[in-house]
């Protein structure tokens, strides 16, 4: 497992998009800063606030130069229904074997009504155009994260 921390070259990766295309990282550097967002699950009440808070603040985020990505570990039929549902202006990424999720350090174990299970700890990671990361989020809480995100970015 990759060790994540700031001012260190962010992780590569390439994984599936809810357009049809594949995502790599590399694909932002020296263009755009990415806010690259893990995120539990496709439709549940948490994820679908903050996946709404990036969506309301498009306009913003793309003034600061930076392009928003969302992982976790649904499939991309699933994240086809979310974008539409709640007209996500943002590429969903599949990461269904937790491959980047483990290079990125957030699958945490968790208590699910008394079952010990793996999943996904909210995390947002900013990533500068140099494909440094510039600041982490961890545990994240979404009442008022993307006012700290929006801080964050240059």
């Amino acid at each position: 497992m990759a060790t994540v921390a700031e001012g260190e070259a962010a992780p590569a990766f390439t994984l599936p998009a809810s357009d049809g295309t594949k995502v790599s990282l590399k694909d932002f550097k020296g263009k755009q800063q990415v806010v690259l967002y893990f995120y539990p699950k496709d439709n549940t009440p948490g994820c679908t606030r903050e996946a709404c808070s990036f969506r309301d603040q498009a306009t913003r985020l793309k003034k600061k130069g930076a392009v928003v990505l969302g992982i976790s570990r649904d499939s991309l039929a699933s994240h086809d229904k979310f974008i539409q549902k709640f007209k996500l202006p943002f590429l969903l990424l599949s990461d269904e074997d937790g491959a980047v999720c483990e290079e990125y350090d957030v699958i945490r174990e968790k208590n699910l009504y008394g079952k010990m299970v793996k999943g996904i700890e909210r995390s947002t990671f900013l990533i500068d155009r140099d494909g440094k990361v510039r600041k982490m989020f961890r545990k994240v809480k979404v009442d008022g994260h993307i006012d700290e995100v929006l801080a964050a970015l240059d």
